[in-house]
């Protein structure tokens, strides 16, 4: 009886060993789902990416001692100084840090002076292989953002049925076989406080700002309003399409 009761308790303890590190393992892809969530409900694009971000992929090789982060605007590279109790410490080259930590079958990163606390899930749509990282994010939150079928309520192809594909494609909406959302960086300062999306057929493309509200998708022509020596500055002019959600 002892010696079974001790078989068991032995038995336990190998097995909670053995779990551990995979519990604690956050090599992979992690994307900012939380992020994406918050979009998916129909609102603005910009304001559930700050609110929830400002990182919005993280790319981790525990083997290699490599971390690295997109933000939509830049990506950084750093490198793992190591674990201690769970939680993975980066050195980002003489800037500020981070740490990373397994929460349930989320990751945590930290919060600092200069960034909230922030949580990450393992990416699910697969990207191709040699994308740049973010693509994973970018996929996950096209999908669920613009996912579906939209049908043009008013506009060119009125009656269209318009599907934005989670690589970048878009198809019944005349003069656009592709198109991006502006996330970050130069795109979102020239356009202010709008949200913006690139629309290009055959490689040509012009910057569109667009306004999100739950089932309707209003698209607008992006006017200039900077001098010819200044950063562009948009503003929306006419409205050329709006979209409703089938």
């Amino acid at each position: 009886m002892r010696k079974a009761l001790a078989l068991s308790l032995l038995a336990i303890f190998l097995g909670g060993c053995a779990s551990n590190p995979a519990d604690r393992d956050i090599s992979g892809t992690w994307i900012n789902q939380v992020a994406i969530d918050a979009a998916a409900k129909g609102g603005p694009l910009r304001e559930a990416l700050q609110a929830y971000g400002p990182n919005l992929e993280w790319d981790v090789n525990t083997k290699a001692g490599q971390a690295r982060y997109t933000n939509g605007f830049e990506n950084v590279e750093g490198r793992l100084l190591g674990e201690q109790s769970g939680a993975w410490k980066i050195d980002f080259y003489g800037s500020s840090g981070s740490e990373l930590k397994r929460d349930g079958g989320q990751m945590k990163q930290a919060a600092t002076e200069n960034e909230p606390e922030q949580l990450f899930d393992r990416a699910q749509i697969p990207v191709p292989e040699g994308a740049p990282i973010g693509a994973s994010f970018e996929r996950a939150l096209y999908a669920a953002y613009l996912g579906g079928n939209w049908t043009i309520a008013s506009g060119q192809g009125e009656g269209n049925t318009v599907q934005f594909q989670a690589d970048g494609q878009v198809s019944g909406l005349p003069g656009a076989d592709r198109y991006a959302l502006c996330l970050a960086g130069d795109c979102a300062s020239m356009n202010s406080d709008h949200d913006s999306m690139w629309l290009q057929q055959n490689g040509q493309g012009n910057n569109w700002i667009f306004v999100r509200k739950g089932k309707q998708l209003e698209i607008f022509q992006a006017v200039n309003s900077a001098l010819a020596d200044e950063m562009p500055q948009f503003t929306p002019g006419e409205r050329k399409w709006l979209l409703e959600k089938q």
